[in-house]
């Protein structure tokens, strides 16, 4: 994958994710009635991962990172659509699952992403915390953002409006060119 790209990719995704997050946990926290259900909606989501890993390596190595980056974005994307309206806790525990795999495949797919790029091992270290400081610029950005757009919408609006930008982060692999990795 072409690195500007996913340097711009990867600033929308992890944008996208830090926006909804603290307001994710105060619908669920609206939803759920005890400490056991908000632990057990949030250790589904931990041990989904966890065995989604064991497969997802090989996904990437066979599918490429491009693709499954499409995967995690078209199902946030979607899943982000239902969360507004969900009402019961068991829905809140499917959308953990799920959630769980999409976050196991966007990061697996930054590291090898990350790893496939040709680089000098003197300047590894630069190059990541260089791509660090550039996604987390962006996900307080829209932090501190969506925190002033709640005052004016309504919290279900805003996980329509990341659910938007995930769509586009889709459209934008989608159409762009693979390109091949440098030797």
């Amino acid at each position: 994958m072409h690195y500007p790209l996913f340097i711009r990719i990867q600033s929308m995704i992890l944008m996208s994710s830090s926006v909804i997050f603290p307001f994710y946990l105060l619908l669920v926290r609206q939803i759920g009635d005890s400490y056991a259900q908000f632990g057990l909606a949030y250790g589904l989501f931990t041990l989904t991962s966890a065995f989604a890993y064991l497969g997802i390596g090989r996904l990437s190595d066979r599918f490429g990172d491009r693709f499954l980056l499409m995967i995690h974005t078209f199902g946030m994307a979607l899943i982000l659509l239902y969360v507004p309206i969900v009402t019961e806790i068991s829905h809140v525990y499917l959308i953990q699952i799920i959630m769980g795999v999409l976050g196991a495949l966007q990061k697996n797919t930054e590291k090898t992403v990350l790893a496939r790029q040709d680089m000098a091992p003197t300047t590894i270290g630069r190059t990541v915390g260089h791509y660090h400081f550039k996604t987390s610029l962006w996900s307080a950005f829209g932090i501190i953002t969506a925190g002033y757009l709640i005052d004016f919408l309504t919290i279900g609006s805003l996980f329509y409006l990341i659910s938007a930008c995930y769509f586009y982060v889709t459209l934008r692999l989608w159409f762009s060119r693979p390109r091949p990795l440098k030797k």
